[in-house]
């Protein structure tokens, strides 16, 4: 497999300490800057593409991989929570709002030597 794939994304929960719901808006915003037109071009498979997603929050034993997994709309996604982000304390509103960062990496079974750049 080789990573064809590397987008990067944030999100945030401001009110309610949500990690899932902060990571999520972080999976949504890393796909929409992607627009992989590679699939029809080249006539390859989406299922045969493999999608490795790190989110990095502050509490990730807090975030619900399953229900992350289903934000990714193609491929055979996993999903890895790891320490990051940020909480951010407004202490004078009694409040903690929480950053996520996402890395979604897209992996694809090419031979490298099959491939070559035509000028």
């Amino acid at each position: 497999m080789k990573r064809i794939i590397l987008e990067m994304g944030t999100g945030n929960d401001l009110y309610g300490m949500d990690y899932t719901k902060a990571a999520k808006r972080a999976i949504q915003d890393a796909l929409h800057h992607s627009s992989i037109v590679l699939f029809k071009s080249l006539g390859l498979d989406h299922s045969d593409m493999e999608v490795r997603v790190t989110i990095a929050v502050q509490e990730p034993e807090k975030l619900d991989i399953a229900a992350l997994e289903q934000e990714l709309p193609r491929g055979n996604a996993s999903v890895t929570g790891v320490v990051g982000g940020l909480n951010v304390e407004d202490a004078a509103n009694g409040q903690t709002h929480v950053i996520a960062t996402a890395a979604i990496e897209a992996y694809l079974p090419v031979e490298a030597k099959t491939w070559r750049l035509a000028i």
